[in-house]
Formats: structure tokens, C-alpha cells, sequence
């Protein structure tokens, strides 16, 4: 019931919040994602890469060492760290050596270091006993591959010069359904067929082929492409009508609360919040409709009232120029009224103002006799009252008649000025509740004829 009655809040809310507040808001469902790769710079998506490089006999000392340059040139690539890129390269020829695992090193001056001390073994060429070393003690949480839950792919790149002298076929599958991604890398006399054999499908993309192992670091922007994860929200490669999120390998599409989400996974639709109410409704048992009826017209008398009784702010009218005095604006709670300098006295308009004459009015005091005193705010008539006998003139009694009449019809206009605001306040909010009650009693109607 509660949940319920947020959710018919939140309709008013809506009503009265302008959109430039809402909030961003999250939704469940992400649409399919996009793949971008871009040639530029970019940062390496986070992997664990297992390099695999053939020492055997063919393979010349100087030869191993463009092997070890090339794997150097590889690790600058990447964004190698504990949360980032982990590495680990396992060296192979009749035996298998792991030089370093997932978990040793998570910076690249470590890495570069322990490449540099590799030695060949030089005998033999046991690539699929290579390939199942890694599948069994490389890529295990024990040597620093990450859960699968995490979705951080598990890669293994084979770098070789010749015919494989064991099976790769059967161990190579077994490797790639336990998802691991194979790249196979020949150089000079490796077999293409069992280069095809061991890689990952498509193999155009998995299959690479060099002469020699003097231009084997030509395949360094290659696989930096490859490997390249590109922030799509952050450059605006992206298609999203409100809100693009950055994830690991590419971006989804949100939208800003009180929108959802349209089928097409990129524009967004404002929500339809009676049909939500009405759902929630016909989730409540029969027994409790009515006790939910009445709940929700207190609840929403409750805000009619907060409505009727919360002010608008104030304008003030002088500071921002909108008026027409001649002279002096001067503020007030509601509006304002016009004034004018020492030595002028305001026209009949109450808005422009004219020189007193002085020689006059002190004239016509001594004449009459009589004292005169301003009973009036700063702005209006004066009204004059003899301070000396019993008697006022009928002057001095039809000027202060005037002055109070003055006062009494601002003060009216004022009331009733306020009075028509609360009255199209109170309007638009019964006509918002009562589109609401509407849909509302023929949700009711449609859950009686279900529950019969």
C-alpha cells in the first residue's frame, strides 16, 4: 500500500517538478550492446592474456630475441595492472616452462624485466602441450585468472616458426569451449594448417603470418586495435536520446527518471504512471480496494491542502524594473507603489509627480488658521486634521474621506488579486484529480468483472 501511494505521489510530483531536475535514473534492462574499434588512442579493455612462445631448436638465439622485443612492445600496448591487464608468458619446445603467472607482476616495468631473462629450451615442439599447460595451470584462479562471473576474456596468443610434434586439434578445442580465445602467430616455416587447427573462429582474424621473426613487431598495431576499448559516451559515438553509459567493452542507453526506456533501446517515452497505479491496484486484494480508495483521496486531499496553502514567491517588481513610477518604486509584501523625491507630491495617477508649491500651502495654513498633520502612508493623499478646536473644515473632511477610500480599494484589489491566484491553483489541481479518479474507477470497474 505504501509503494502505492509513493507511486500516485510521485504522478503529482510531476505535475509541480520541472524536468530540468530530474535525477538520472538506472533501469535493469540494457539493450544489446554496439562494438566500436578505433584506430586512434585508445586504452586496452581489461584482459588475461597468456603469451605462448615457441624456443625450440629452429628457433635461432637472435630470432628468440625479436620474440622478447616483440612481447615488450605488446606489454607497452596494454593496460596492465591488478584490475586492468594481467599477463603471464609460458615458454615451450619437448617441455613447458611458465616464466611468470596471471598474479606476479601488475606492472609493466616487472614484466619488461622478467621477458628480458628468458632463455630458450631449445629442443622439440610441443605446442599442444603448451596449449593444455595453459588451460590447466594459467588460466585458474590459483594462478591469477579472474572468475568468469567477471566477463573479463581469457586470451592466449601462440607464437611459433614451426610443425607442432604432438596433437593440437583435440587439446585446442577443449581450450577454446573453456573459453579461452586463441590467436595463432606463424613465422617463416609454421605449418598454416595447424596454425588453423589451433585458432579461434573467425580465423582472419585469428590466423597471422610473418616471414620472419625481423618484422614479427609489425603485429604489435594489430593486436593493440584488437585489444582497443574506446569510451563511445565520452567521444558521443553513441545514439542515445538521454543518457549513454560507458561499460567494459562498449555502451547502453538510459534514461532520466520518469522516462522509460522504448523498445528500440535508445529513445525514451514518459512513463505512464496511471497505468502503472492501475496495475499495482489490481495487485491488491478485493477486500482492501475500497480501504485503498479511500486512503488515496485523503492522501491527495492532504497535498490539495499543502497546494492551496504554500505562497508563491515574491517578485520584486522595483529591483527587476517592472514598473511605471515616475520617481521612487518602493516594495511591498504583494507588489509594489510609486513615491516621489522631498519637495514633489505624487499626481492622482499615484504614479508621476509634480513640484509642491510651497508659498501656496503655507499661505493658505495662516489664512484658514489651522495646523494640518499627514495621516497618510508615504504615497497617498494626506488626510488633514485640525489639531486646534472642535471643528474641520469640509476641505480637511472630504480629503480624508478620500484617503481612506484610496486605501480601502488597494486593499481590496490586493485581496482579491490573491484570492483568483489560489482559485486557479485549486482548479488545476482538481482537474489534474479528477482525469486521475477517472481512469482510476474504470481500473476498479475492469478488476471487478476479473475477479467475478
Amino acid at each position: 500500500m505504501q509503494q502505492l501511494l509513493r507511486t500516485l505521489g510521485c504522478c503529482l510530483s510531476l505535475l509541480l517538478v520541472p524536468a530540468a531536475y530530474a535525477t538520472r535514473y538506472r533501469f535493469i534492462n540494457y539493450p544489446a550492446q554496439k562494438s566500436l574499434k578505433l584506430t586512434g588512442d585508445c586504452k586496452s579493455r581489461p584482459l588475461d592474456l597468456v603469451f605462448i612462445i615457441d624456443s625450440s631448436r629452429s628457433v635461432r638465439p637472435q630470432e628468440f630475441e625479436k620474440v622478447k622485443i616483440f612481447l615488450s612492445k605488446m606489454i607497452d600496448t596494454l593496460d596492465v595492472g591488478e584490475r586492468a591487464t594481467r599477463v603471464a608468458v609460458v615458454n615451450y619446445a619437448s617441455t613447458v616452462n611458465i616464466e611468470f603467472h596471471l598474479s606476479t607482476y601488475f606492472d609493466k616495468a616487472s614484466m619488461k624485466q622478467a621477458v628480458s631473462q628468458i632463455s630458450p629450451l631449445s629442443a622439440g615442439t610441443m605446442t599442444g602441450l603448451a596449449i593444455k599447460t595453459v588451460m590447466d595451470e594459467s588460466f585458474t584462479e590459483e594462478a591469477g585468472a579472474r572468475d568468469s562471473s567477471l566477463s573479463i576474456p581469457k586470451v592466449a596468443i601462440i607464437v611459433t616458426d614451426g610443425r607442432p610434434q604432438d596433437q593440437v586439434q583435440e587439446v585446442a578445442t577443449k581450450a577454446r569451449a573453456s573459453g579461452i580465445e586463441i590467436y595463432a602467430v606463424g613465422v617463416d616455416r609454421a605449418d598454416m594448417q595447424s596454425l588453423r587447427l589451433m585458432a579461434s573462429e573467425p580465423l582472419d582474424e585469428h590466423v597471422s603470418y610473418v616471414e620472419t621473426y625481423g618484422v614479427i613487431e609489425k603485429l604489435t598495431s594489430k593486436f593493440r586495435e584488437t585489444f582497443c576499448a574506446v569510451d563511445a559516451c565520452k567521444l558521443g559515438l553513441h545514439d542515445c536520446e538521454q543518457i549513454c553509459v560507458s561499460n567494459a567493452d562498449s555502451y547502453y542507453c538510459d534514461c532520466h527518471e520518469g522516462y522509460t526506456l522504448n523498445p528500440d533501446r535508445k529513445t525514451c517515452s514518459p512513463k505512464d504512471l496511471t497505468a502503472t497505479a492501475a496495475s499495482e491496484l489490481r495487485s491488491i486484494p478485493p477486500s482492501r480496494q475500497n480501504m485503498f480508495v479511500f486512503e488515496t483521496v485523503f492522501y491527495l486531499g492532504k497535498i490539495n491542502m499543502l497546494l492551496l496553502y504554500t505562497p508563491f514567491p515574491a517578485v520584486d517588481a522595483c529591483k527587476l524594473g517592472l514598473h511605471d513610477c515616475e520617481q521612487i518604486c518602493v516594495s511591498n509584501a504583494d507588489s509594489y507603489y510609486c513615491d516621489c523625491h522631498e519637495g514633489y507630491t505624487l499626481n492622482p495617477d499615484r504614479k508621476t509627480c509634480s513640484p509642491k508649491d510651497l508659498t501656496a500651502t503655507a499661505a493658505s495654513e495662516c489664512e484658514i488658521g489651522l495646523l494640518f498633520v499627514c495621516m497618510c502612508d508615504v504615497g497617498w493623499v494626506c488626510v488633514c486634521e485640525e489639531t486646534r478646536g472642535e471643528t474641520s473644515s469640509l476641505s480637511s473632511t472630504s480629503d480624508e474621506d478620500a484617503c481612506k477610500c484610496e486605501a480601502m480599494v488597494a486593499f481590496q484589489k490586493t485581496a482579491t488579486s490573491y484570492l483568483e491566484m489560489l482559485s486557479t491553483k485549486h482548479i488545476l489541481f482538481w482537474e489534474t484529480f479528477s482525469t486521475f479518479c477517472s481512469n482510476l474507477r474504470y481500473s476498479l470497474i475492469q478488476t471487478s468483472h476479473v475477479n467475478q
